[in-house]
């Protein structure tokens, strides 16, 4: 893996920011902290930068930049505290599903896939269950749930029987009574494919999450280094800069992590393993450690429209677990070291 900063990714970050920051924020204490969904804000630039081509190969018209492009433009919109528009459209495209709009449902059950459960019934299956979803206004849900006890995506249409959708809550979500769906329903296996649909979607997930934790993290050392009390900068007392300094160090481990792991899915997809549940499992407490402490460092002004800090805790709470529980995905990390040690010491 090769250290030295990537000129190409550097002004593909420049624009981001640039772009990302001509979005207004979204401020308001209470509701949605983010306009999320295919057609957001957040839609205008991707598309104006051709977002959508950046993983695509080469050979269906696409830049072939590869997953490391993937977790570059989560994280810029997580580090924005923007809703993220880019997951559930490259999550399609890696599963071969093209939709005027799509969504992404129930990833919050991972890994087992059991948040929705399909029963059998004359010519494939009923949804039943609620689960969380990017967009409830998409056109196409993709829905993890689980069909003959294997974890899969089945593509619902947000108009098709049984299908509603509620979005007065933070996060939003869909319900499913008996909702019918057939076998050309189901797009893609949820397997532990080290380069496949899931492992791809998990590292943009950590990216993102990743993105939330620099993004609170720096709007913190930034109000730290102006804001006064006992007649010095906050920034210049040990109990509130020890910590910061910590958190830096976190974001940092979780960043390496991150891009390690697509690096792996890009260039050494053999050695890929475990590492896009680690990055997740790790970027997920990190985001939730650094973002509680940025609001502590601000004090009362983190939960006023002053700061807007609250978006990025808002976010952390909802983003943490949408693709799994952190403990679940380190016993799954961990289920595989020991596995590993054993057939080395056999």
């Amino acid at each position: 893996m090769d250290l030295a900063p990537d000129p190409l990714a550097l002004q593909l970050r420049k624009a981001l920011r640039t772009g990302l920051a001509g979005i207004p924020a979204r401020i308001e204490l209470h509701g949605a902290p983010v306009t999320d969904g295919a057609c957001g804000p957040t839609r205008t630039v991707l598309d104006a930068l051709e977002a959508a081509d950046f993983e695509r190969p080469a050979d269906a018209d696409g830049l072939d930049l590869g997953l490391s492009a993937g977790v570059l433009v989560s994280e810029e919109l997580g580090r924005a505290a923007r809703g993220n528009s880019y997951r559930a459209e490259a999550f399609a495209a890696d599963l071969g599903v093209s939709a005027p709009s799509v969504a992404l449902a129930g990833l919050e059950a991972l890994p087992t896939g059991s948040g929705v459960t399909a029963t059998p019934r004359a010519g494939g299956w009923e949804l039943t269950g609620t689960a969380t979803v990017d967009d409830p206004h998409a056109h196409l849900f993709l829905v993890a749930t689980r069909v003959d006890g294997d974890p899969v995506i089945v593509a619902v249409e947000r108009g098709a029987d049984g299908v509603s959708t509620q979005d007065g809550s933070w996060p939003p979500v869909v319900r499913f009574e008996a909702a019918p769906v057939t076998a050309a329903g189901v797009v893609g296996a949820l397997d532990d494919a080290p380069t496949g649909p899931l492992a791809r979607a998990r590292l943009r997930q950590a990216a993102y999450l990743l993105g939330i934790a620099d993004g609170a993290h720096r709007m913190a050392v930034e109000y730290v280094g102006f804001r006064r009390q006992f007649g010095t900068r906050l920034r210049d007392l040990p109990a509130v800069s020890f910590p910061l300094a910590r958190a830096m160090v976190a974001v940092r481990a979780t960043r390496a992590a991150v891009l390690r792991g697509a690096w792996l899915v890009d260039s050494e997809p053999d050695a890929v393993g475990t590492a896009p549940l680690a990055a997740l499992a790790m970027a997920s407490e990190t985001a939730r450690e650094v973002v509680r402490l940025s609001m502590q460092s601000c004090g009362v002004r983190a939960m006023t429209s002053e700061l807007g800090l609250h978006r990025y805790f808002r976010l952390a709470a909802a983003e943490s677990t949408r693709y799994g529980d952190p403990a679940a995905l380190w016993r799954t990390v961990g289920a595989d070291r020991v596995r590993t040690a054993r057939r080395a010491a056999n």
